[in-house]
């Protein structure tokens, strides 16, 4: 299977799976649990005598540089590729 067929059966797959979920946060709350608590973990390492508001604020700067480094990533790429010759 060439990758946009399989791409476009991904897609199908996840949208159909979602329409079956009647409380899409639920199915979530794991992940983003987890997701703060890696947060949470990072800034107690940087600051292992510091306070919970410290520890709060720092994963929460963790966090922010983390999507803002993704973004980044994403816009480079995406340059990259509106640069990048096109296959006939």
């Amino acid at each position: 299977m060439d990758p946009a067929d399989r791409t476009l059966r991904a897609r199908l797959a996840a949208h159909s799976q979602w329409a079956k979920e009647t409380d899409p946060s639920a199915r979530t709350a794991k992940a983003r649990k987890a997701a703060g608590e890696k947060f949470v973990t990072q800034a107690r390492e940087l600051h292992p005598d510091g306070s919970d508001e410290l520890i709060a604020k720092t994963a929460e700067h963790l966090r922010k540089a983390h999507f803002a480094r993704m973004g980044m990533a994403s816009a480079a790429k995406r340059r990259k590729g509106a640069t990048a010759p096109k296959a006939a």
